[in-house]
């Protein structure tokens, strides 16, 4: 890491969206880039793949949570500085726990609690008839009770156990897992209910669109949004995709990249596929294109 690093300072093409891109000044080799208001940050890794079935994302572009929203009085380049070791040491980031649920993963327990498992193949929910039932948060899965700041205790149900739905994929990647093994946990708040600060991530995804943290870095079309410039990995990206339920945003994923066949793919936790997935089976799992979620994708936020 670096003593002195550069800045180049942006501005996403419609203005809306800051972004600080640091650089070593010596070799000029990327370190990190920033949002300001957003907790994610970019940063090079080793190069990596990731694989479900014949659907593969290859990048070094690897994804952690700064403590706080990023602005510059708040930068801790000791943060940065164990980002960047945590990466080359493959320690797992936003994209490789994202990962860790979809179908055949295998088990992992929390350091803390061998009882626990954190992670390991998910189910969307329990079986109704011919579907799954949505509402399996992250402590569902856990099998935990979690309490909330002046929303009470939340109690895991029974039924619910080891699944989650696509909010609840979304809160326990971002808000319960830690990506930075100890180092710095970087994990976003949770809240039962949206709150008006934005400071803490809601349970529902049209909630999530709204009020999560961060920056919309897509803000909501009443059409298929076609403009993928500003994403980046980790993005939460927003679909419309029930025609049962009204205009409103019923589906969140989060964006991996490019595929090896140049399509925007994101994982996203559903009903026909009974789990996170980034594979194509109910529906593809890109931005672009005819496809159902294609057709519904309408908003991103970067967290």
């Amino acid at each position: 890491m670096p003593k002195t690093i550069y800045e180049v300072r942006t501005r996403s093409h419609d203005g809306a969206v800051r972004q600080v891109s640091m650089f070593d000044p010596g070799s000029g080799r990327w370190l990190a880039s920033f949002t300001i208001g957003a907790h994610t940050a970019t940063l090079p890794g080793p190069l990596r793949t990731f694989r479900e079935e014949q659907h593969v994302v290859g990048h070094a572009t690897w994804v952690r949570t700064y403590p706080q929203p990023f602005h510059d009085e708040s930068f801790d380049p000791d943060w940065l500085a164990s980002a960047l070791e945590a990466n080359a040491l493959n320690e797992p980031d936003i994209l490789a726990v994202a990962m860790q649920y979809i179908a055949g993963s295998a088990p992992i327990h929390a350091d803390d609690d061998p009882q626990l498992q954190i992670a390991g193949d998910a189910s969307y929910g329990p079986e109704i008839g011919d579907t799954r039932a949505e509402g399996s948060d992250f402590n569902d899965y856990l099998g935990i009770a979690w309490p909330y700041v002046d929303e009470g205790t939340d109690q895991p149900e029974s039924r619910q156990y080891r699944c989650l739905d696509c909010s609840g994929y979304v809160r326990m990647v971002f808000g319960y897992r830690r990506n930075l093994s100890g180092r710095d946990s970087g994990n976003i708040a949770l809240c039962r209910h949206p709150r008006e600060d934005r400071a803490a991530i809601p349970r529902r995804a049209h909630e999530m669109a709204s009020h999560a943290p961060g920056v919309l870095i897509l803000r909501m079309a009443t059409h298929q949004a076609t403009d993928f410039l500003n994403l980046a990995a980790g993005d939460l990206v927003f679909f419309d995709a029930d025609p049962d339920d009204g205009p409103q945003i019923d589906h969140v994923g989060i964006y991996l990249g490019p595929d090896t066949r140049g399509h925007h793919r994101f994982i996203s936790s559903r009903k026909r596929r009974d789990g996170p997935t980034m594979s194509d089976i109910g529906g593809r799992s890109t931005l672009d294109g005819d496809g159902l979620y294609a057709q519904a994708f309408c908003a991103a936020r970067r967290l």
